[in-house]
C-alpha cells in the first residue's frame, strides 16, 4: 500500500498549530542563546537512515517466535514496507539487503520499485553463520576462519558474490560480520583462527570496485560464547589497518560488554579515520537489539556528541559514516518500533546539534568537569521533537507517524493484503 500526500497533510492540518506554537516557543529560546534553528531543522530533514531488510518481520528468540501478521513476504514486499516508512518520516531512504534472503529475481524491476519509493540501497550484508540449501561445506565450525581452506573458500567467493549483487543494484559497501569463534577452552587456537580470517578478508577485499568500502563487524559473544575471532573494536580496527584505505570498522551499539564507553570507541575510531558504518539499537544486557533510545537515550545523545564533534572536526573521518538500524521486533509491530527508532535517532541527534561546543571546549581546557556536564545536559534535556516535526513538516511528512501509521490502520491492512500467518523471509 502507499500513503498518499493527502493523508499526511490532512493529518498534519489537525496538528500544525500545535505544532506552530511549540516551535516558536523553542525558536525563540534557541534564537537567545544564538543558536540557529534553522540550520538543525536542515541537517534534521537530510539525515537518512537505512532500514535492514530483515528488521521488516517479527523477530524472535531461541524458545519461539510470534508473528505479527502482514509480515513482507518477498523482497518487493519489503521494499513497499520501507516506502511506508519512509513517506511518514522522510527519513528512511535507503535499504540494506541480506543476501542470501533478498537475492533479487529481476534486478531491473527491484531499481524501478526502490526509485518508486525514493529508496537506495546501501551497505550489502553477507551471511556466512546459517547453512543454506545445497551447500556444500558447513559453517558449524567457522567460515572465514575455518580449519579447512574449502570452506573459507565458499565463504570467501560468497561475499564475493554478494559484492556482484550490490554492483548490479547500485550499492557501495559491504559488511561482513562473523558468528566464528568458539564455545569452549582449546576448541580453537586464537592465533591460527585470526590469521584465516586475515587472509579470507584479503580475498575478499580485492574483489572490492575502487569505490566500495567494507565495513568490518564485532561482537564480543553470540553464537559462540567462549570466544569470538572478531569480539572488540580494536580487532575490527586493526584488520581494517592490515586491509587498507577501504576497509573501516562497522559499530553495532548491542555489540559491546556491559558498561563498554560506546562514545570513547566511537571518538577513537572516528581520529583515525576508520569508523565506516553504525547500527543503532538499544540494551538492557547484551545484544538485544531493542527499540533505539528505548533503554539508555544520554548514552546515545553522548554517542552522537561525538559523531557531530568528530564530523566537524576531523576530516580522516569524512564523509560520515552510513547510518543503519539494526533491530528486533519480538513483541512489537516492526513498522512502529522503527518508527520509534527512526525518531529517537533524530532526537539525539538534534541534541547534539544543540550542544555549546565552545563552552564544551573551555570548560574541558579549565578542568571544570561540573560545567562540562551543565553544558552537555542542557542540551540533553532540551525538548528538540518540534525541530523534528518541522524538519518533517518541510519535506512533506508526518508530523505524528505512529499516529498516522494507527489512524490509517496500515498493519490491518498488510494483514488484509498478505494474510496473518505470513512470515518474512530472513530471521
Amino acid at each position: 500500500m502507499n500513503i498518499s500526500k493527502d493523508q499526511i497533510s490532512s493529518q498534519n492540518k489537525s496538528l500544525l498549530k500545535s505544532h506552530k506554537d511549540d516551535l516558536d516557543f523553542l525558536r525563540e529560546k534557541l534564537s537567545g542563546k544564538k543558536i540557529d534553528a534553522e540550520k538543525i531543522i536542515t541537517d534534521l530533514a537530510a539525515f537518512q537512515v537505512a532500514i535492514p531488510s530483515w528488521a521488516l518481520g517479527a523477530g524472535g528468540t531461541r524458545f519461539g517466535r510470534f508473528s505479527i501478521g502482514g509480515e513482507p513476504r518477498t523482497l518487493e514486499e519489503k521494499l513497499d514496507d520501507i516506502g511506508i516508512l519512509h513517506a511518514l518520516t522522510r527519513s528512511a531512504g535507503a535499504i540494506s539487503l541480506h543476501i542470501p534472503w533478498d537475492i533479487p529475481k529481476d534486478t531491473k524491476a527491484i531499481k524501478e520499485r526502490a526509485a518508486s519509493h525514493g529508496i537506495a540501497f546501501d551497505a550489502m550484508n553477507s551471511n556466512t553463520f546459517q547453512d543454506q540449501a545445497g551447500q556444500q561445506h558447513s559453517y558449524k565450525f567457522g567460515s572465514l576462519c575455518h580449519t579447512d581452506n574449502k570452506t573459507r573458500k565458499q565463504a570467501v567467493d560468497h561475499n564475493i558474490e554478494v559484492i556482484g549483487c550490490g554492483k548490479k543494484l547500485g550499492s557501495k559497501s559491504l559488511t561482513v560480520w562473523l558468528a566464528d569463534g568458539s564455545n569452549f577452552p582449546g576448541q580453537n587456537n586464537f592465533r591460527v583462527a585470526l590469521l584465516n580470517v586475515l587472509d579470507s578478508l584479503k580475498e575478499i577485499y580485492k574483489a572490492l570496485p575502487t569505490d566500495w568500502k567494507m565495513f568490518i563487524e564485532y561482537k564480543c559473544y553470540e553464537p559462540n560464547f567462549y570466544s569470538s575471532v572478531i569480539p572488540d573494536w580494536g580487532t575490527s580496527f586493526t584488520l581494517a589497518n592490515e586491509l587498507g584505505p577501504k576497509a573501516f570498522t562497522l559499530v553495532d551499539l548491542g555489540h559491546h560488554l556491559p558498561n563498554a564507553n560506546i562514545e570513547q570507541v566511537v571518538s577513537t575510531l572516528m581520529t583515525f579515520g576508520k569508523l565506516g558504518g553504525f547500527h543503532f539499537n538499544d540494551s538492557k544486557y547484551g545484544d538485544d537489539d531493542l527499540t533505539v533510545g528505548s533503554i539508555k537515550p544520554y548514552q546515545l545523545f553522548l554517542i552522537f556528541q561525538e559523531l557531530v564533534w568528530g564530523l566537524k572536526n576531523n576530516a580522516r573521518n569524512n564523509p560520515s559514516p552510513a547510518w543503519m538500524i539494526d533491530a528486533s521486533h519480538n513483541v512489537k509491530d516492526p513498522l512502529e518500533d522503527l518508527l520509534q527508532s527512526l525518531e529517537a535517532i533524530k532526537i539525539a541527534y538534534a541534541q547534539a546539534l544543540l550542544a555549546d561546543q565552545e563552552r564544551l571546549a573551555e570548560a574541558q581546557q579549565n578542568n571544570d568537569p561540573a560545567m562540562a556536564q551543565e553544558v552537555l545536559q542542557e542540551a540533553f534535556r532540551t525538548d528538540v521533537r518540534p525541530l523534528l516535526h518541522e524538519a518533517r513538516v518541510k519535506s512533506s511528512a508526518a508530523i505524528d507517524p505512529i499516529g498516522l501509521f494507527r489512524k490509517l490502520e496500515i498493519r490491518r491492512q498488510l494483514i488484509k493484503e498478505r494474510g496473518q500467518k505470513t512470515v518474512a523471509t530472513g530471521l
